[in-house]
């Protein structure tokens, strides 16, 4: 059964946003689906999509987009017994100040949050990996890729000054 990523948007505005979640997510073999519903404005409907979401076996993953007062997440974590994930789009407008309402929650609500649209993607794969090798074996690679990434950067910059490194 193929684990199921479900990006949760307070408005059309966060599709971009969502969209770069999805993407990052797709490389590990997670199928997405992107819905949009405002715990402010159509609380019935968001209960209603959650609420068939949680009636699908298969293992699942929210990761729920608002800005502004961030509702959604503690809404929906307060409502499902799957994985949150918190990945509120940056503001130019409010100057970052609306993420804080993503960090305080009220106690029993505990919403992960990530800032970065594939780091959501990376610990939703990181969590389904519990109980998928695929998945698992996808996350290493991804992560040798990186660390790659970062060696032939570090050879191609090195000066050239001879430094023991243990």
């Amino acid at each position: 059964m193929k684990p199921l990523l479900v990006i949760l948007m307070g408005s059309n505005a966060d599709s971009a946003h969502a969209e770069k979640i999805a993407a990052a997510a797709r490389p590990f073999g997670i199928d997405v689906e992107m819905r949009i519903g405002s715990a402010h404005k159509t609380a019935d409907h968001v209960l209603s999509l959650l609420f068939a979401y949680e009636a699908d076996p298969r293992p699942k993953v929210y990761v729920t987009i608002a800005g502004r007062s961030n509702a959604l997440s503690g809404f929906t974590d307060g409502a499902v017994a799957s994985p949150v994930i918190a990945c509120p789009p940056y503001s130019e407008k409010f100057g970052g100040a609306d993420v804080f309402s993503s960090l305080n929650m009220p106690s029993g609500i505990a919403p992960a949050m990530v800032l970065e649209p594939a780091n959501a993607a990376l610990l939703a794969a990181k969590i389904f990996a519990l109980a998928d090798p695929e998945i698992r074996k996808t996350v290493k690679k991804i992560q040798s890729a990186n660390r790659e990434t970062i060696l032939a950067d570090d050879a191609r910059v090195w000066s050239g000054n001879h430094v023991d490194i243990p």
